[in-house]
């Protein structure tokens, strides 16, 4: 079991930065693809970025390349998501998610554990 608690969103204007946090329980966070996914009011949750376990290897939604970075900490349980360059199109609640994923990272489906989600808005 795997428990995932997100923090760091809040209001930012457009072109600002936040930095948004997810720390895990669980012994075995070194073996859990980590993601974050993001739901807009009356849209579908989408895929944001991905970070596998050991490797550390990295994917983004085309949407965000070149201004969102993931990254994860091993030591401390604890994935990150540096968001940049923010838009008023990037508001969402965004949700951090962990699973043993094979193939594709961006399917929501494959995740079993999520957050509770944290707001980010972005004003104009």
């Amino acid at each position: 079991q795997v428990q995932l608690v997100e923090s760091g969103g809040g209001l930012v204007q457009a072109g600002g930065s936040l930095k948004l946090s997810c720390a895990a329980s669980g012994r075995t966070f070194n073996t859990y693809t980590m993601a974050w996914f993001c739901q807009a009011p009356g849209k579908e949750r989408e895929f944001v970025a991905a970070v596998t376990g050991s490797s550390g290897n990295t994917n983004y939604a085309d949407s965000v390349k070149g201004r969102f970075t993931i990254s994860r900490d091993n030591a401390k349980n604890t994935v990150y998501l540096q968001m940049i360059s923010l838009k008023p199109e990037d508001t969402a609640v965004y949700y951090c998610a962990a699973g043993l994923i094979v193939g594709s990272r961006s399917y929501d489906y494959k995740y079993t554990y999520w957050g509770q989600g944290t707001q980010v808005t972005v004003s104009s």
